[in-house]
């Protein structure tokens, strides 16, 4: 079967209201859906959070207990040790640069912000290996702000073949769901079609016969 080139593919964009309703079957299928990564304190998502690009969330799951273990707060974290830091987590991959960016992000939350994972989308950007679909997640888990949605991979493509979007960039993506859904539903849309694409609408596989939103897809009109 011929793989599906998503970013040429446009499909009929839903307008607000069947936009809402999938959203709504959606959170009938995942009541319980929430970040797929673990974490106890703010800097423990952000730095689970450097370290699941190109990783797997059950990946990173294994080894932030590990590495905070060592480390169990900023103050040791931004004095650590490179080396030791590339060891314990190199199953994440690309952990040469990951190692430095964790290193230097915990010297800019010391240096700069007093210690403190800091709470502002402008603030988070100075911190290294954390882009706006992260601080989106940092905002939204650990200060109970909602300022936009996260774009990821998973929100990317299916957000594309629901009829959410025909936009391929993630900035031009967040907005086409930020105009589409009230922002009630914005600190949940993440998380559902995080699980969606997981369970259901795998890339490579999808189950469209047991999707709970089939009839309301774009691809399956």
């Amino acid at each position: 079967m011929k793989k599906e080139n998503l970013k040429q593919t446009k499909y009929i964009k839903k307008n607000k209201e069947e936009s809402v309703q999938i959203v709504k079957e959606l959170l009938k299928a995942y009541p319980n859906a929430i970040c797929g990564l673990n974490y106890s304190t703010d800097l423990e998502l952000v730095i689970a959070l450097i370290l699941a690009a190109q990783c797997t969330d059950a990946r990173v799951n294994q080894i932030i207990p590990i590495l905070f273990e060592k480390y169990p707060n900023v103050y040791s974290l931004a004095k650590a040790n490179l080396e030791d830091l590339q060891t314990i987590i190199k199953p994440c991959g690309f952990y040469v640069n990951k190692s430095k960016s964790i290193l230097d992000t915990a010297n800019i939350i010391v240096n700069n912000f007093n210690g403190k994972v800091p709470n502002t989308m402008e603030e988070l950007y100075t911190l290294r290996g954390i882009g706006r679909k992260s601080s989106n997640i940092i905002l939204q888990e650990c200060f109970n702000k909602t300022v936009g949605i996260a774009v990821d991979t998973h929100v990317t493509r299916i957000s594309r073949k629901i009829g959410f979007s025909n936009s391929n960039t993630p900035e031009k993506i967040e907005k086409d769901l930020t105009t589409l859904l009230d922002k009630k539903y914005w600190n949940q849309i993440n998380h559902l079609l995080v699980v969606h694409g997981r369970a259901v609408c795998i890339a490579r596989r999808p189950q469209c016969d047991n999707c709970p939103i089939q009839s309301l897809c774009a691809k399956n009109p």
